[in-house]
């Protein structure tokens, strides 16, 4: 078992990136939070398919949090990331205390930002006051979903992504479908900035019961996991209905609803889009994808199902 080389500091980290690809090798890079689970180990087995090396990153981004989310409880375990990392056979590993500029002087109180002229947001960066003022938007991709109930959520992955991909400089990036709308959004980003980068999306991992892995599955009591089991049940119920020929997708969705809020869950919302653009779909006539959100106690769980 090999010990992955711990860095901190982003010049260094892009260092360690160039003088390896001099030397001919493919990297490709695993982003992530930590508190390492199933599923983030599946992104790196695929990203060890393909690339020669490989860099995990680990870092609780504050810009894609608002001040009112759980930024202050996200879970950690930095020892026990780095064993699961030696285990997994990673070549290298990014935690840098800090990606964001500090701010001083004139720079400290923090800017707000309007949404549509109407709602003030600020991230939890900028509720600090940093220094930082360069953002990132995906402008129609970001809109709806988690876009509605998480507005600054997409411009702080987006704005993180872009900054991890110049400090690493991967050839490949793998990411977890269950996040779908982010995936896309990266993509879309890479496409339209040029980023020269290939954007792998892995397919969900689900533990023994069948829900989404997920770190915040950890904040569930027994009896709200139970419950949490109606997402995946709710989509599974979907798609066998499509498959026998219902395809509006307003019945669809009212029996994802019906069957998460008789279970005791809180709808955040249920969505079918087309699978590349995510534009909504009233009729079943291209391949699509159910987006689900939905709060049980005070844990939001997102899971999705493809319908190709």
């Amino acid at each position: 078992m090999s010990v992955p080389e711990v860095l901190r500091d982003k010049d260094l980290m892009r260092s360690w990136s160039r003088s390896r690809r001099c030397n001919g090798q493919t990297i490709a890079l695993v982003p992530t939070m930590g508190f390492l689970h199933e599923g983030h180990l599946s992104l790196i087995r695929t990203a060890k398919s393909l690339a020669d090396l490989i860099i995990v990153s680990i870092y609780v981004n504050p810009s894609q949090f608002s001040p009112s989310e759980d930024l202050s409880t996200y879970p950690s375990d930095i020892s026990g990331d780095l064993r699961k990392l030696s285990a997994a056979g990673v070549n290298a590993v990014f935690c840098p205390a800090e990606l964001y500029h500090s701010a001083s002087g004139n720079e400290l109180g923090g800017h707000r930002e309007a949404i549509n002229g109407e709602r003030v947001v600020a991230s939890c960066l900028e509720d600090v006051g940093s220094g930082h003022e360069t953002w990132i938007r995906v402008e129609r991709l970001e809109k709806g979903m988690c876009g509605t109930s998480r507005p600054v959520f997409f411009r702080g992955v987006a704005t993180v992504v872009a900054k991890l991909f110049n400090i690493v400089e991967p050839d490949v990036a793998v990411f977890g479908k269950k996040d779908y709308q982010q995936w896309r959004v990266i993509c879309r980003m890479v496409r339209d900035l040029d980023f020269d980068v290939k954007v792998i999306g892995s397919d969900i991992i689900r533990d023994f019961d069948g829900l989404a892995m997920s770190s915040r599955n950890v904040h569930l009591s027994p009896t709200q996991r139970e419950k949490a089991l109606s997402i995946n049940r709710s989509l599974s119920k979907a798609k066998l209905a499509a498959e026998k020929g219902q395809k509006n997708c307003q019945d669809l969705k009212d029996l994802v609803k019906q069957t998460i809020s008789e279970a005791g869950g809180k709808i955040d919302y249920v969505e079918i889009m087309e699978q590349q653009g995510l534009r909504p779909v009233e009729e079943i006539s291209c391949p699509v994808v159910i987006c689900v959100a939905a709060w049980f106690g005070n844990v939001r769980l997102i899971d999705n199902l493809e319908i190709d």
